[in-house]
């Protein structure tokens, strides 16, 4: 990262904070992983400890407030959806595992097919990159890429109530 864009940036500031996801966006090498490494304990603990209607609220709200979030930080920044920004990663991550239940064996699963599908981006998770912008633009290939590893996690999953 450049002297001027970290010069943009404030960690003291709770929108960069979580846009940065807790700092972990910093990382040199890697940051998407980072992030969605950092969001890991979140989504345990809220796994483990809500209720699925308020998991669930939870998610949502992370994805909405996301779209502001990531927007204002890449508008801070003077450059879009720049790579240190992961909140989208971390609110992907919250949309892998609802309604899933959590063991490190769905984690690792979880966190690996995520991972795939935003970087790789395929299919329509590729267009919604490409076609959309400012903070929507940022969350939604995440979001999508969340639903879908989601979908397939409880395609898996023999135990799943869906």
């Amino acid at each position: 990262m450049t002297p001027d864009i970290r010069q943009r940036l404030n960690l003291l500031n709770p929108i960069h904070f979580l846009a940065l996801g807790f700092g972990s966006g910093l990382a040199p090498k890697a940051p998407g992983t980072f992030g969605s490494l950092a969001a890991i304990p979140l989504v345990w603990w809220c796994a483990t400890s809500l209720s699925l209607p308020v998991y669930i609220c939870v998610a949502l709200i992370a994805c909405l407030a996301g779209i502001y979030i990531c927007g204002k930080t890449a508008q801070d920044m003077q450059v879009h959806d720049h790579g240190a920004i992961v909140w989208d990663e971390v609110a992907g991550m919250l949309c892998v595992f609802i309604a899933l239940p959590i063991t490190w064996e769905t984690l690792l699963l979880g966190f690996v097919l995520f991972r795939w599908l935003d970087i790789q981006k395929p299919l329509f998770i590729g267009w919604i990159d490409r076609n959309f912008t400012d903070g929507l633009g940022i969350m939604l290939d995440d979001i999508v890429a969340g639903l879908v590893a989601c979908g397939i996690l409880h395609a898996i999953d023999t135990a799943s109530p869906f």
